[in-house]
């Protein structure tokens, strides 16, 4: 156990195992055998080497189970089960016998479930499929030598909450092979009482239809802590109606847990009272490997055995030996304590939320809620600043849903040991869960962590706000721009929102279109990931139905919303018209050398007509030179790339400057007009980035160097690719004149080097 989870291992065996894993896993088994600590090391090597796991890379790690001393004696009892289990016949039962009667005893006390049996199952499902089971038989007499044709007579109906579990009533019907028709699903309450409970009047109601319909109700699934919410059903009225009725009542939920407190709430208490119920104390206690356990009454052991809650082969008891063997080792002071922790955590975040603004919080009893549920609502910012949120009326409920679901995602990444997670409600939409029962245990979850998820609770409450106060502002300043930008409605994305730069090129098809459109987004997205801000921009996740999108993140209250959209637009202008220049390049240096060739050629025959035809012949012509020379005529040229146009050198020759460049003064700029040590987009004076004028502002000319921030010079060359230039760099072989005219093409400077 040592070698597995402290990740220690020899270099010679760490290397031994890579090799062993890698030739051999997958693939025929070794031929000879291997000794137990190569092969350790080998478990060891999968377990903890992610170094050829190219998929989980990119995968947030998740936090790993903090296995104590408690969880080596639950994971031991695996080991020796199968040790035990090879004993004699008689040592065999005797000692199953014990351990099964030890669990049993201790975990009705604890749990105070008087006379009750236990049953000791993997799935936490299969208690309860086995207790149906048994009330099948209870019912219906002829059950056991008849079968399922009895059932035919009068239908078994089982009950079950709209807030329990999903799947759980279908799994239940799967296995006992009933109908779905056999399932009634139960509302909850709608005007009075907790909306996640189940409505009592109308259960009654349902019963007595059935019964009128000549079913049999059999069974009543209630909770003791809804999976969403944590809230407790009525179970004394429901225990009143099933026994009116005769009707089976299990009970499960996280709330069966704080049994084992001092002080327990009336109506987690009725939860004694039922016919059965599940425990889950692996979770509860953070021992990892053991068994869920269903206690039940019932005086009949003959038909428990028939049900298959009890087993007359030995092996089967074995498996509540590793719970046995953690009880024993925490101690019912151990046991109780480890609940009054979570607990604990509980109220203490509770009290912490009270003084978090534009968060709401869902407990069912503030005073004893092991369950705390909170979201982030624009209401109650709206109502202590004074804000408005009339722009999201439509769409509103799934914007807030998609900031609940980005704010537990970044709660549960910042604070791992917290194990906080999302829940969908239907009517209330997405909150926060926060059930240190079901994840302190197993995650190690402390009072600092709970404080410490409070804190960045606060550092991303107020961005939220401010994000949702600016996304109206974000969408006017869009549609401003059109036809350049388009604002894209996307509301499973959380942040400011989405837009979508649109091309301005005429007369191309529809497919030329759509890729012009990827190229020229993907180009704009890399050149604001470049940028010096705060904001977090991106192509969105893989399920949004818009394509060609660059989703804004989270923002900040002093964010310029104004020059942030007109920098996307300046942007995506400039990159378009770049590669606008490139599609022109290679045509315009053909027709450029094209011409140069017919001028050439046109000038050697004007100097051959001065020069005459003496000069043409080899040697008069070198006498005549000699004798009287003759200055060339032929003027060199130059290929302007942005203009497109054939100039002659003398300009250059005269003023020894390249004719037709600009300075980079003169070049289209995006001028941020930032203070130095501020992030792009933020608006002076506000927040927390805010300076003095004396502090922001320097010298001269350090400001000015600071205004100008040239990026249209910087968009071509990115858009270039190797390929694409190949044919533009060629030159005409016959064009003659100096180093700098026989370079092919002159160009400015803010043309791309070829």
């Amino acid at each position: 156990m040592r070698i597995l989870g402290d990740g220690q291992m020899e270099p010679d065996a760490a290397t031994e195992s890579r090799r062993f894993s890698r030739t051999s896993m997958p693939g025929p088994l070794q031929g000879d055998g291997q000794d137990v600590t190569t092969i350790l090391h080998l478990v060891h090597h999968l377990i903890h080497d992610e170094e050829d796991d190219e998929e989980g890379k990119d995968r947030p790690s998740q936090p790993m189970q903090n296995v104590g001393e408690q969880g080596h004696m639950a994971l031991l009892g695996h080991s020796l089960a199968a040790y035990i289990s090879v004993l004699d016949r008689e040592r065999l039962r005797k000692l199953t016998t014990r351990i099964l009667s030890d669990t049993t005893l201790w975990l009705c006390r604890i749990f105070r479930y008087e006379n009750g049996s236990a049953y000791f199952h993997e799935d936490d499902r299969d208690g309860l499929v086995k207790v149906c089971r048994l009330a099948i038989n209870a019912r219906y007499e002829e059950y056991t030598t008849e079968g399922y044709a009895v059932l035919s007579s009068k239908q078994p109906m089982i009950y079950q909450s709209a807030s329990c579990r999903p799947g759980l009533g279908q799994h239940l019907c799967s296995q006992l092979g009933l109908p779905l028709s056999s399932l009634c699903t139960v509302p909850c309450n709608t005007i009075f009482g907790s909306q996640h409970q189940m409505d009592v009047a109308l259960l009654d109601k349902l019963i007595k239809e059935d019964i009128d319909a000549g079913k049999l109700p059999l069974l009543l699934i209630a909770n003791a802590g809804t999976p969403g919410a944590g809230h407790t059903d009525k179970l004394s009225r429901l225990k009143e109606l099933c026994d009116q009725h005769s009707i089976w009542l299990h009970v499960e939920g996280v709330n069966l847990a704080t049994l084992a407190l001092a002080q327990v709430t009336s109506a987690v208490m009725a939860a004694t009272r039922s016919d059965s119920m599940t425990l889950t104390p692996g979770r509860w206690l953070g021992l990892p490997a053991v068994t869920a356990v269903s206690l039940y009454r019932h005086e009949d052991p003959a038909l428990s055995l028939a049900a298959g809650l009890t087993s007359s082969q030995p092996v089967e008891k074995l498996r509540a030996l590793p719970l046995w063997l953690s009880l024993q080792y925490l101690g019912h002071n151990g046991i109780v304590q480890k609940i009054k922790h979570a607990a604990a955590l509980s109220q203490h975040l509770l009290l912490k939320l009270k003084s978090v603004a534009c968060v709401r919080t869902s407990v069912e009893d503030e005073q004893n809620s092991p369950v705390v549920l909170f979201k982030f609502s624009q209401e109650l910012c709206a109502g202590s600043s004074g804000g408005s949120v009339d722009g999201f009326c439509a769409g509103e409920k799934e914007v807030l849903d998609t900031f609940n679901r980005w704010l537990a995602e970044e709660l549960a990444h910042l604070v791992p040991c917290s194990g906080v997670d999302v829940v969908e409600h239907e009517d209330e939409g997405d909150w926060v869960r926060f059930s240190p029962l079901l994840t302190a245990a197993v995650l190690g979850t402390q009072q600092e962590d709970v404080d410490e998820l409070v804190q960045k609770l606060l550092e991303l409450v107020p961005m939220m706000s401010s994000t949702m106060s600016l996304r109206q502002d974000f969408r006017e300043e869009t549609h401003r721009r059109a036809p350049f930008l388009t604002y894209i409605e996307e509301l499973s994305c959380p942040g400011l929102g989405a837009v979508r730069y649109e091309s301005q090129a005429e007369g191309i098809d529809e497919s030329r279109r759509e890729q012009e459109l990827k190229k020229i987004n993907k180009a704009l997205l890399t050149k604001l990931q470049e940028l010096d801000t705060d904001i977090f921009f991106s192509s969105g996740p893989e399920f949004v139905t818009e394509e060609n999108c660059i989703f804004v993140g989270m923002v900040a209250d002093d964010v310029d919303v104004s020059e942030l959209v007109d920098t996307i637009s300046t942007l995506g202008r400039d990159i378009e018209e770049s590669g606008r220049l490139l599609e022109n390049m290679t045509e315009r240096v053909r027709k450029g050398i094209l011409e140069a060739e017919l001028q050439l050629q046109k000038a050697n025959e004007e100097k051959l007509m001065e020069e005459g035809m003496l000069r043409q012949l080899p040697l008069v012509g070198s006498v005549l030179n000699w004798f009287s020379p003759v200055g060339s005529s032929i003027k060199g040229r130059t290929f302007n790339l942005a203009a497109g146009s054939l100039d002659s050198t003398d300009v250059t020759y005269s003023t020894k400057v390249q004719a037709g460049r600009t300075s980079l003064q003169d070049t289209p700029t995006l001028s941020s007009k930032r203070v130095s040590g501020r992030k792009l987009f933020r608006r002076p004076g506000v927040g927390s980035d805010s300076m003095s004028e004396t502090s922001s502002i320097g010298p001269a000319d350090e400001t000015s160097r600071e205004e100008c921030t040239s990026v249209s010079t910087n968009l071509l060359p990115s858009m270039i690719q190797p390929d694409e230039l190949d044919h533009a760099a060629r030159r005409p072989p016959n064009i003659q004149g100096t180093p700098e005219q026989s370079s092919g093409c002159q160009t400015k400077r803010t043309s791309p080097p070829l």
